[in-house]
């Protein structure tokens, strides 16, 4: 099987666009969630929400000057999003760079970005034109803006890129299960290039009501947004949705090696299961997320005692964090909890459905490229249901490094996430080494 590495990446989140800025805002623990403040949501439950800044924010983007108007008639947020993230990727992996490709070379590179569900926004502003202005004042866009295959497909349109178009939407585990799959397109050596993530940007008054509806939102916190997303704490009520786009260059390393290509780090295995349980709920024995994490690291061949950091799916939700917990436990046979540090970053960005295993991928690859590991935020009280974890940001400084005492040690991480109707996936990354 062909070796595959990372070779750029390209971030927009609640935190600001670009991997500098989003990379320092992480690392220090800063929050991007904020108010919902509009009068459409207040008479709501829950008035929190990540959003990516906009101009004049430290990292913020004007998609009015970054897309032109006919791009912005023919795209969702979401797609912008995922075209942003993927111009930056791009330039970071300097595949476009080199001479110009050739028709062979544009046939073995292919895209598989996600998105986890449509803007319901666009459903309800084409409903209400049809009703009160009539089928000649109905977008001809209306449909390639709400299919969700379609930031793969802008992409592909734009650079001219001919290799697999793909797309999955499978709930808050999109981007993980893109990666994943593009992994595997290069290992079985469909493509030498993929273009790989997820875009989300369904934040709006009928989401925020329906995901409330379901109790899975976090409304305790209304009156203090930043601290409203708190992964493993005791007083955790529920996720804090947000939006962005997070988009990896993947490439066989032979690929990489040849046109001297920056390497950021490694993709080892993909694991993948189903719970077979609940609509919305985690199986609280975690067995699910067990065994992706059991079917990565077999895919890597690498022990539960190689890993050296675990990205959390850990959304701040009651149930699901401590299920995760517990399949952690299972999986380094609990003894063992301890030495492996863990965190989830959804306390500074919020829980960004579709594109929320493709940033968070991003960011383990940086903390496993530069070897310091980004902290959970907002534990004020830590769970004594999670006694014995070591968890980044809680107790000793040191556990924010990677121990770095042999420049040629391989770092190993996982990273997981969860969806709805108990779908899961775990990617195995690593630091590369030759």
């Amino acid at each position: 099987m062909r070796r595959v590495v990372v070779t750029g990446l390209g971030l927009v989140t609640p935190m600001g666009v670009g991997v500098p800025v989003v990379w320092e805002r992480v690392i220090s623990g800063h929050s991007g969630i904020r108010g919902l403040t509009g009068p459409e949501y207040a008479k709501l439950p829950c008035r929190v929400a990540a959003t990516v800044p906009t101009d004049g924010e430290k990292g913020g983007v004007n998609l009015s000057t970054k897309f032109t108007e006919a791009e912005r008639r023919s795209c969702s947020k979401g797609i912008l999003f995922a075209l942003l993230a993927t111009e930056e990727a791009l330039a970071n992996s300097a595949l476009l760079t080199t001479p110009a490709l050739s028709q062979e070379a544009k046939e073995r590179i292919g895209v598989a970005v996600g998105m986890g569900m449509l803007d319901l926004q666009d459903v309800i502003d084409t409903g209400k034109t049809l009703e009160e202005k009539g089928y000649s004042r109905v977008s001809p866009y209306f449909i390639p803006r709400i299919l969700p295959n379609l930031s793969a497909g802008q992409i592909s349109i734009k650079y001219g890129f001919q290799g697999p178009n793909h797309c999955v939407s499978t709930a808050c585990a999109t981007g993980a299960h893109a990666i994943g799959d593009a992994f595997n397109f290069i290992r079985l050596n469909h493509a030498d290039v993929m273009i790989c993530g997820g875009a989300e940007s369904s934040i709006n008054p009928l989401t925020i009501a329906t995901f409330a509806r379901l109790r899975a939102l976090s409304t305790k916190f209304n009156d203090s947004p930043p601290t409203s997303s708190r992964p493993f704490d005791s007083d955790r009520d529920g996720f804090v949705m947000g939006e962005g786009a997070g988009v990896l260059v993947l490439e066989a390393l032979d690929h990489a090696k040849q046109r001297g290509a920056p390497i950021l780090g490694e993709v080892l295995g993909y694991g993948l299961s189903g719970d077979g349980h609940h609509m919305t709920a985690a199986r609280e024995d975690g067995h699910g997320a067990f065994r992706a994490m059991k079917n990565a690291i077999s895919s890597s061949q690498v022990d539960p005692k190689d890993i050296s950091y675990v990205n959390c799916h850990a959304t701040s939700t009651p149930i699901g964090d401590k299920a995760e917990i517990t399949a952690l436990r299972k999986l380094f046979q609990d003894k063992n909890i301890g030495r492996a540090p863990i965190s989830s970053t959804k306390g500074s960005h919020g829980h960004l459905l579709g594109a929320a295993g493709a940033v968070e991928s991003a960011l383990t690859i940086l903390a496993l490229h530069y070897k310091q590991l980004p902290p959970a935020t907002n534990i004020v009280n830590l769970d004594k249901e999670f006694s014995g974890i070591n968890i980044v940001g809680q107790g000793q400084e040191s556990n924010h490094l990677l121990e770095t005492d042999n420049p040629k040690k391989r770092f190993v991480a996982l990273k997981n996430s969860f969806g709805f109707g108990g779908t899961n996936a775990s990617l195995c990354l690593a630091s590369f080494i030759e």
